[in-house]
Protein backbone atom coordinates (compact mmCIF):
# COMPACT_ATOMS: atom_id res chain seq x y z
CA UNK A 1 0.00 0.00 0.00
CA UNK A 2 2.62 2.39 1.08
CA UNK A 3 4.79 1.57 -2.59
CA UNK A 4 1.50 2.66 -4.31
CA UNK A 5 0.87 6.02 -2.49
CA UNK A 6 4.60 6.95 -2.98
CA UNK A 7 4.34 6.04 -6.43
CA UNK A 8 0.84 8.04 -7.07
CA UNK A 9 2.60 11.18 -4.95
CA UNK A 10 5.58 10.94 -7.89
CA UNK A 11 3.64 10.60 -10.62
CA UNK A 12 1.16 13.36 -9.59
CA UNK A 13 4.35 16.00 -8.80
CA UNK A 14 5.64 14.84 -12.15
CA UNK A 15 2.84 15.51 -14.24
CA UNK A 16 2.30 18.64 -12.33
CA UNK A 17 5.74 19.89 -12.97
CA UNK A 18 5.84 19.08 -16.65
CA UNK A 19 2.74 20.62 -17.39
CA UNK A 20 3.48 23.48 -16.41
CA UNK A 21 0.27 24.37 -13.96
CA UNK A 22 -2.17 27.56 -14.00
CA UNK A 23 -3.26 26.87 -9.87
CA UNK A 24 -2.55 24.90 -7.60
CA UNK A 25 -3.75 24.64 -3.99
CA UNK A 26 -6.14 22.64 -1.94
CA UNK A 27 -9.91 21.32 -1.79
CA UNK A 28 -11.60 20.65 1.12
CA UNK A 29 -14.76 19.21 2.49
CA UNK A 30 -16.84 18.50 5.22
CA UNK A 31 -17.04 14.79 5.50
CA UNK A 32 -15.25 11.47 6.55
CA UNK A 33 -13.25 10.31 3.97
CA UNK A 34 -13.24 13.45 1.65
CA UNK A 35 -11.34 15.43 4.11
CA UNK A 36 -8.86 17.10 1.90
CA UNK A 37 -7.57 17.02 -1.59
CA UNK A 38 -3.99 18.96 -3.73
CA UNK A 39 -5.88 20.40 -6.34
CA UNK A 40 -3.96 21.01 -9.77
CA UNK A 41 -5.30 22.89 -12.18
CA UNK A 42 -4.47 23.89 -15.55
CA UNK A 43 -6.08 25.80 -18.29
CA UNK A 44 -5.75 24.85 -22.09
CA UNK A 45 -5.03 26.41 -24.64
CA UNK A 46 -6.48 30.20 -25.17
CA UNK A 47 -9.59 28.59 -24.28
CA UNK A 48 -11.24 28.62 -20.80
CA UNK A 49 -11.67 25.08 -19.94
CA UNK A 50 -9.42 23.56 -17.77
CA UNK A 51 -8.39 20.29 -16.91
CA UNK A 52 -8.63 19.50 -12.74
CA UNK A 53 -6.67 16.86 -11.26
CA UNK A 54 -7.10 16.35 -7.36
CA UNK A 55 -5.06 13.84 -4.95
CA UNK A 56 -6.86 12.81 -1.63
CA UNK A 57 -5.27 11.04 1.17
CA UNK A 58 -6.88 10.02 4.46
CA UNK A 59 -6.34 7.63 7.39
CA UNK A 60 -5.46 4.21 5.22
CA UNK A 61 -6.52 5.54 1.60
CA UNK A 62 -6.70 7.13 -1.24
CA UNK A 63 -8.34 8.99 -4.06
CA UNK A 64 -7.05 9.90 -7.56
CA UNK A 65 -9.13 12.18 -9.30
CA UNK A 66 -9.28 14.11 -13.11
CA UNK A 67 -11.84 16.04 -14.27
CA UNK A 68 -12.41 18.45 -17.62
CA UNK A 69 -14.04 21.36 -17.22
CA UNK A 70 -16.18 23.63 -19.54
CA UNK A 71 -16.32 26.89 -18.75
CA UNK A 72 -20.17 28.54 -19.74
CA UNK A 73 -20.37 31.46 -17.71
CA UNK A 74 -18.09 35.12 -17.10
CA UNK A 75 -20.39 37.14 -14.97
CA UNK A 76 -19.39 40.84 -14.23
CA UNK A 77 -20.32 40.89 -10.41
CA UNK A 78 -17.25 42.70 -9.42
CA UNK A 79 -15.01 45.00 -10.78
CA UNK A 80 -11.77 43.20 -9.71
CA UNK A 81 -10.78 40.26 -10.27
CA UNK A 82 -12.84 37.43 -12.06
CA UNK A 83 -16.14 34.55 -11.93
CA UNK A 84 -15.84 31.70 -13.66
CA UNK A 85 -19.11 29.30 -14.25
CA UNK A 86 -17.66 25.62 -14.94
CA UNK A 87 -19.35 22.12 -15.20
CA UNK A 88 -17.51 18.71 -16.45
CA UNK A 89 -17.06 15.29 -16.67
CA UNK A 90 -14.21 12.92 -15.25
CA UNK A 91 -13.06 9.63 -13.71
CA UNK A 92 -12.39 8.86 -10.11
CA UNK A 93 -10.59 5.91 -8.50
CA UNK A 94 -8.32 4.88 -5.18
CA UNK A 95 -8.27 2.48 -2.48
CA UNK A 96 -11.06 3.84 0.04
CA UNK A 97 -12.49 2.68 3.16
CA UNK A 98 -16.41 1.58 3.12
CA UNK A 99 -18.72 0.73 5.53
CA UNK A 100 -20.53 -2.87 5.44
CA UNK A 101 -22.70 -2.30 7.86
CA UNK A 102 -23.34 1.56 8.98
CA UNK A 103 -25.35 0.78 12.01
CA UNK A 104 -22.44 -1.71 13.51
CA UNK A 105 -19.62 0.35 12.82
CA UNK A 106 -17.54 -1.96 10.61
CA UNK A 107 -15.26 -0.80 8.05
CA UNK A 108 -13.41 -2.91 5.60
CA UNK A 109 -11.10 -1.31 2.36
CA UNK A 110 -11.71 -1.77 -1.71
CA UNK A 111 -10.44 -0.66 -4.56
CA UNK A 112 -13.07 2.67 -5.75
CA UNK A 113 -13.69 3.33 -9.68
CA UNK A 114 -16.07 5.61 -10.76
CA UNK A 115 -17.22 8.40 -13.27
CA UNK A 116 -17.78 11.90 -11.40
CA UNK A 117 -19.40 15.08 -12.52
CA UNK A 118 -18.67 18.59 -11.50
CA UNK A 119 -20.34 21.52 -11.40
CA UNK A 120 -19.00 25.14 -9.89
CA UNK A 121 -17.92 28.84 -8.77
CA UNK A 122 -14.80 29.50 -9.18
CA UNK A 123 -13.32 33.43 -8.21
CA UNK A 124 -9.55 34.61 -9.41
CA UNK A 125 -8.92 37.89 -7.07
CA UNK A 126 -6.53 40.54 -8.81
CA UNK A 127 -3.90 38.89 -7.11
CA UNK A 128 -2.40 35.61 -7.32
CA UNK A 129 -5.39 33.99 -5.14
CA UNK A 130 -8.43 31.60 -6.64
CA UNK A 131 -11.65 30.38 -4.39
CA UNK A 132 -14.07 28.01 -5.85
CA UNK A 133 -17.24 26.03 -4.59
CA UNK A 134 -18.11 23.02 -6.34
CA UNK A 135 -20.21 19.83 -6.19
CA UNK A 136 -18.62 17.11 -7.25
CA UNK A 137 -20.93 13.80 -7.21
CA UNK A 138 -18.94 10.44 -8.23
CA UNK A 139 -21.22 7.02 -9.01
CA UNK A 140 -19.33 3.56 -9.26
CA UNK A 141 -18.60 1.20 -6.99
CA UNK A 142 -16.03 -0.28 -4.38
CA UNK A 143 -14.12 -3.63 -5.18
CA UNK A 144 -13.79 -4.78 -1.79
CA UNK A 145 -10.89 -6.88 -0.68
CA UNK A 146 -13.63 -9.87 0.47
CA UNK A 147 -14.17 -10.12 -3.56
CA UNK A 148 -17.26 -8.54 -3.20
CA UNK A 149 -18.61 -5.42 -5.71
CA UNK A 150 -20.77 -2.49 -3.68
CA UNK A 151 -22.43 0.22 -5.51
CA UNK A 152 -23.93 1.92 -2.51
CA UNK A 153 -21.24 4.80 -2.55
CA UNK A 154 -23.31 6.92 -5.69
CA UNK A 155 -24.09 9.91 -3.23
CA UNK A 156 -20.12 10.86 -2.69
CA UNK A 157 -19.56 14.12 -3.01
CA UNK A 158 -23.22 15.92 -3.18
CA UNK A 159 -21.56 18.23 -0.12
CA UNK A 160 -19.87 21.35 -1.16
CA UNK A 161 -16.31 22.07 -1.70
CA UNK A 162 -14.32 24.68 -1.37
CA UNK A 163 -10.91 24.84 -2.75
CA UNK A 164 -7.78 27.44 -2.48
CA UNK A 165 -5.70 28.12 -5.00
CA UNK A 166 -2.36 29.60 -5.83
CA UNK A 167 -3.02 30.92 -9.37
CA UNK A 168 0.28 31.57 -11.77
Amino acid sequence: MKKVSLFLVALFVAVVSYAQPKAIGLRLSYGGQFGGEVSYEHILGAGDNFLEADLGMFGNGFKVSGLYNFTFAHPNWTPRGEWVWYAGPGAVLGYVPYAINSDSGRWKNGFLLGIAGQVGLEYTFWFPLQLSVDLRPVFGGIMADDGGFYVDGAAWGFMPTLALRYRF
